[in-house]
């Protein structure tokens, strides 16, 4: 939620709305992406790489246990 409200009140600063020069503008678009793909990456992507991890493992558990 934090980095939401994050992104939310850097947009006005990345269309260039505000009173910001340039460099304000791009450093407002580099933390808007890397606060969309870091929550992205923490929300989806680790947790279907766990699972699929999980997964393997659990399968490589039950043939060493059976032999």
């Amino acid at each position: 939620m934090t980095a939401i409200a994050t992104m939310g009140a850097l947009i006005p600063l990345a269309i260039g709305a505000g009173g910001g020069g340039l460099i304000s503008k791009g450093l407002a678009i580099t933390v808007i992406g890397g606060l969309a793909s870091s929550t992205l990456l923490t929300l989806v992507i680790v947790p279907i790489v766990y699972e699929l991890l999980s997964k393997l493992f659990k399968k490589n558990r039950k043939e060493v246990l059976e032999n």
